[in-house]
């Protein structure tokens, strides 16, 4: 095999290990699959632009829910339990358009799979705000959920290719891409209480407004995602070699971090579905909501490489541990005081926390599992993440219904704090337990 061949099947299989987990992408030290940027402003620029993608993936089509949670619950009557299963079947859908990427990305471009993703979360979300009876808002949600999948993981794969080509940069690029998650949290916190009207189903609006929120961030996420894959063409997925995936990981070796992950999942979107409802249930005003929600935002954004010294220097599942112990803490705040100065260092102690918990199981992957083994020991991850997030809104909001929200945040606090201490017994995995 030629020298160019060895490069398009090594660019090859750094995409196929990367769709398996919409966090994926080389180590800023691996070069076994990189070409070198000579200019690295370029792959930061396009990073910021398709970040916009993981802004309308997680900012716009699951996070803006908690600000129209209270004026939705009121005006249709709902319970805490039926406001938490509309989080819950964004998550299903989530989860169904995560496996069925791994499907359509052998037929089509990942750049493809993000323009389709785009556009069909921008007209549900537009939707969204069509409708007021409780199934179809379901069935939107889930449908969301899959759209916005194809965004965030065809977005993660297009930002591990930049990464690829600019090694220097690998983990600047990857925190860029993964917070744009923020940038849609601060515009969310801006549109949705301007938009929402007084009266029956004032709500609707603020779907509109996000849904053209969606479309304008398209516009510059679309342009940067062609312009990757134009410039930085990868082999086809179908060349692939077999065993790119390696063999199957021994799941019982890491399952106090897989069990760990899994409160993650449980303790952080029930924080996230209901901390707005919280807030407004204790008499906090407009301003401390809208405040809270974009210092939330602003700390996801510098988040980027907040992290990266802790999950490049700990092997087991200690940085997952020291994650979820402070979104417990951060969790807990606002449920026993109720200030707003307790609110606004929740939420920045939450936002500059919870997307690293997410990086810290794609380090442990990357310092425990052989190469072959990365897209089998994420996809675990994967399973046990969707699980929680499908759980954690309907389980916390039953517990909201019969004792309070206050008590709902609490549940979050002390699930997020079992997953410390079961991620704190993970210890790194020896050479012998697991083998190519």
């Amino acid at each position: 095999m030629n020298q160019r061949d060895d490069r398009s099947e090594a660019l090859t299989r750094s995409n196929t290990d990367s769709i398996s987990h919409p966090r994926t992408g080389p180590t800023p030290n691996d070069t076994s699959s990189v070409t070198h940027d000579p200019n690295p402003l370029p792959a930061r620029s396009l990073a910021v632009a398709l970040s916009l993608g993981s802004a309308i993936a997680l900012g716009f089509a699951r996070f803006a829910y908690a600000l129209l949670l209270p004026p939705m619950k009121q005006d249709l009557a709902w319970n805490f339990a039926q406001a938490g299963a509309m989080n819950t079947a964004n998550a299903l859908g989530y989860l169904l358009g995560a496996l069925a990427f791994a499907r359509l990305s052998r037929r089509w471009a990942s750049e493809s799979l993000f323009v389709a993703g785009c556009v069909a979360t921008a007209v549900l979300m537009a939707c969204s705000g069509a409708v007021i009876h409780t199934d179809a808002l379901l069935l939107l949600r889930v449908a969301t959920g899959a759209a916005s999948a194809l965004v965030f993981v065809s977005g993660g794969v297009l930002a591990a290719r930049l990464a690829s080509l600019s090694p220097r940069q690998a983990g600047l690029v990857i925190g860029l891409y993964y917070g744009g998650t923020g940038w849609g949290i601060v515009m969310s916190s801006i549109l949705v209480p301007l938009t929402v009207a007084p009266g029956p189903h004032g709500w609707r609006f603020a779907w509109f407004a996000l849904a053209a929120a969606c479309a304008a961030c398209s516009i510059i996420g679309v342009a940067a995602a062609r312009r990757i894959e134009r410039e930085h063409p990868i082999a086809s997925p179908s060349r692939t070699p077999d065993g790119a995936h390696g063999h199957a990981v021994p799941r019982r070796r890491f399952a106090l971090a897989l069990a760990g992950y899994a409160c993650f999942g449980i303790g952080y979107i029930g924080y996230m579905t209901f901390i707005v409802a919280l807030l407004r249930n204790a008499g906090m005003s407009d301003a401390v909501v809208i405040g809270f929600y974009t210092l939330l935002g602003v700390a996801t954004i510098v988040s980027a490489r907040m992290w990266s010294g802790l999950l490049d220097r700990m092997r087991g599942g200690q940085a997952l541990a020291i994650l979820n112990a402070l979104l417990a803490v951060a969790t807990v705040i606002p449920a026993v005081v109720a200030h707003p100065l307790a609110a606004f260092a929740s939420g920045v102690l939450f936002g500059a926390t919870f997307l690293s918990a997410v990086a810290s199981t794609t380090a442990f992957v990357r310092h425990n599992f052989p190469a072959s083994q990365w897209g089998s020991g994420i996809n675990a991850f994967t399973i046990v993440f969707a699980f929680g997030q499908i759980v954690g809104p309907t389980v916390i909001g039953r517990v909201s219904d019969s004792a309070g929200l206050t008590r709902g945040l609490v549940y979050s606090a002390l699930i997020l704090a079992v997953g410390a201490a079961l991620a704190a017994c993970q210890k790194p995995l020896k050479d012998t337990d697991v083998k190519e």
